[in-house]
């Protein structure tokens, strides 16, 4: 049984207080998970908001580079991701595996998606004024993500929010399920080892009353990706 921590700012970081995590087949404690403050959450939304820079300015071939290496990450260490899994959510560890390898191809194609999240080109002669003009779109990251995770398939839905924001280019505070943190905080040690950007990922564990109140309420968090900016000119 360990202590587990939060991360926060790309460092580990002690609880104050901590909750058994107990295997849902036979209740044994298989960790003892943090509970994060109200300040804790706090810090962590302000080291994703500090890591927004950062992330808007690495290219499509940085963030793609990040996301290949997380998904070759959990291919090389999937019998770990495997029993970990087992042991958190109780699965089989035939499906535990099966989890675990869509996971790697959910952050593969994040990683693929990094490449081509562009803007496009329109003609704009469809209208009489229109002639000799043309728009264009270009995708902006949003900033800061709150992504807060169910406990089913835990390794591949955090993937599905984690994947898509980091090839936007934003950063995010992660808030998993608090039946299966331990895949959450291992995500978060193979992002570490892959190169992320300090505090472009946070993981906050705890009581949903506390941190999923914070993450949604606070205005500097959103729950999308990237949004499209819009404007014009006039061709040669």
């Amino acid at each position: 049984m360990e202590k587990q921590k939060l991360f926060i700012n790309g460092k580990w970081e002690e609880g104050i207080e901590h909750e058994d995590l107990r295997s849902p087949y036979n209740r044994e404690v298989i960790g003892l998970i943090p509970l994060a403050t109200k300040e804790q959450v706090e810090n962590a939304i302000k080291s994703a908001q500090q890591a927004t820079k950062i992330m808007r300015n690495l290219t499509s071939f940085e963030r793609a580079e990040i996301l290949e290496k997380v998904s070759d990450f959990f291919s090389e260490r999937l019998e770990e991701c495997a029993h970990i899994l087992a042991s958190e959510n109780a699965n089989p560890l035939k499906a535990a595996r099966a989890e675990i390898t869509r996971t790697a191809e959910t952050y593969k194609f994040a990683a693929e998606e990094a490449k081509r999240l562009h803007g496009e080109t329109v003609p704009l002669d469809a209208a009489k004024s229109g002639k000799g003009r043309f728009g264009y779109t270009k995708r902006e990251p949003l900033g800061v993500i709150a992504a807060i995770t169910p406990f089913n398939f835990p390794f591949n839905l955090v993937a599905h929010k984690l994947g898509p924001a980091f090839a936007a280019g934003n950063a995010v505070v992660l808030k998993p399920a608090s039946q299966t943190p331990l895949s959450a905080i291992i995500t978060a040690k193979l992002f570490k080892e892959a190169g992320l950007p300090k505090g472009a990922l946070n993981v906050v564990t705890g009581k949903g009353s506390i941190i999923g109140d914070l993450l949604v309420q606070d205005p500097s968090c959103e729950n999308d990706y990237f949004h499209r900016e819009c404007t014009s000119r006039d061709s040669d």
